[in-house]
């Protein structure tokens, strides 16, 4: 066997591997034995079939794939002895010649590798950024207010529709009527709602149930029949409000705080108050951190300036999606991919030098933090420790949604150990002013 590495454009080398009867004889005969003991050919027993018809069938490409399974090997062994480091993966060459798999018996396999640039960084106090952190407005205040209440609010019934109450309506076509129906106005578009602004009981108008209620299970559920039914059913229908409700906010007293913090640790209103602010915080430094990271990110990439084979890597990709993306959607999306690609390589760098680990114990919480996220959206800001904990597992048995959390925690250890490095200074922004920079990353 021989190798012979040849240097191309800048961070591109070509291997080229010659491989002999000597380093892959042994496989292709064992190869064929065991196509001999599983083939299935009329006039032969199992097992019985001649070697020499065996050859004839299978040998040309048996042949081939021990020939270039003995050079891809031979390719990364001589990769790994030499200290090489590459990146994506070892791909064909497009100089790779014709082979004669018929008569000859010493192939020469062409590969190609993008070299993994040496990172050179030195940071100090000298590299300067920024942390953005957003101020808690009134309106910011007042919304998150508004909405945490109206988990414990009730509904009450209200003269007239104003914004999104919640209606009782009699519906009816002529073929059939549906008393008591429910519309829920906040599920509607401003511009849906308009037609009841300003409507009392006893308002009547046309609808289409198609658009009032936007899918098939919900306007079956309404009218009582199964989806299959839909389609004969006239969707105009005759609309009566019947009944308008909405929500009442609850009356801040004793009952509400032990219901609303089991835990004693908001008691009155001003505690109310402060525990909003907090939880408003807590969310924007999550916008914060994540606006931070990118910032930091993107820094990194200017300054370590990388050479990297970008010709190499759309070859890469191209060879590795099996053609499954043309050429020209690679290069229109190659920008956005060499900038995470570089920054997952400059992360794997830092991990390396900074010895950064993350444990089994880590990625549990931030599991479970997931979860406790999930239930808060639907209605459950404080799910029991062992619903967390259980719901945390099923996050981590599965392997894309383990992978996504290990990778957050490996990104945010990188991020710290860099922040410790350079000086970072905090500056107060305004809502929209945050959402101008997020926009320009």
């Amino acid at each position: 066997m021989k190798i012979v590495r040849e240097q191309r454009e800048q961070n591109v080398s070509l291997v080229r591997v010659t491989v002999g009867e000597e380093d892959y004889g042994q496989e292709v005969e064992k190869s064929l034995r065991e196509y001999r003991r599983k083939a299935n050919i009329p006039g032969f027993r199992p097992g019985m079939v001649p070697m020499g018809l065996v050859r004839k069938m299978y040998g040309k490409g048996v042949l081939a794939e021990q020939a270039y399974r003995t050079a891809s090997n031979a390719v990364f062994e001589y990769l790994q002895k030499e200290g090489i480091d590459y990146l994506g993966d070892v791909i064909p060459s497009e100089e790779q010649g014709e082979f004669d798999f018929e008569n000859g018996t010493e192939f020469e396999f062409v590969f190609e590798i993008g070299e993994a640039p040496r990172i050179e960084l030195e940071l100090s106090d000298k590299d300067e950024l920024t942390y953005h952190r957003i101020v808690v407005d009134k309106k910011m205040h007042d919304d998150y207010r508004s909405n945490f209440l109206r988990r414990f609010g009730r509904l009450v019934d209200a003269g007239e529709v104003t914004s999104d109450e919640a209606l009782s309506v009699t519906l009816d076509n002529g073929e059939m009527n549906v008393a008591d129906a429910y519309v829920g106005l906040i599920s509607l578009s401003e511009e849906e709602r308009k037609p009841f602004i300003g409507q009392k009981v006893g308002y009547k108008t046309t609808v289409n149930v198609n658009d009032l209620y936007k899918t098939p299970s919900q306007r079956a559920a309404v009218l009582q029949v199964k989806e299959e039914e839909l389609a004969s059913i006239n969707p105009e229908f005759t609309l009566e409000i019947t009944k308008i409700r909405k929500f009442a906010e609850p009356e801040l007293n004793e009952e509400f705080f032990k219901m609303a913090f089991p835990a004693g640790n908001v008691t009155d209103e001003a505690g109310l108050d402060r525990f909003i602010d907090e939880e408003i915080s807590r969310e924007l430094s999550r916008e914060s951190d994540y606006l931070f990271t990118l910032q930091l990110r993107d820094y990194l990439i200017r300054k370590a300036a990388l050479p990297m084979p970008e010709a190499f890597l759309k070859r890469w990709l191209y060879t590795i999606n099996e053609g499954k993306f043309p050429m020209e959607d690679i290069e229109r999306d190659f920008d956005q991919f060499l900038k995470m690609f570089t920054w997952n390589y400059l992360q794997k760098h830092f991990i390396k030098e900074e010895n950064l680990t993350v444990s089994k114990e880590e990625a549990a919480e931030e599991a479970k933090a997931l979860a406790a996220a999930q239930f808060a959206q639907y209605g459950m800001p404080s799910a029991p420790e062992e619903m967390l904990a259980g719901y945390a597992e099923k996050i981590l048995a599965d392997k894309e949604q383990a992978q996504k959390i290990y990778e957050k925690l490996f990104e945010t250890k990188v991020v710290e150990a860099v922040r410790a490095k350079v000086k970072v200074s905090e500056k107060a922004v305004s809502a929209d002013d945050f959402a101008k920079l997020a926009k320009e990353l």
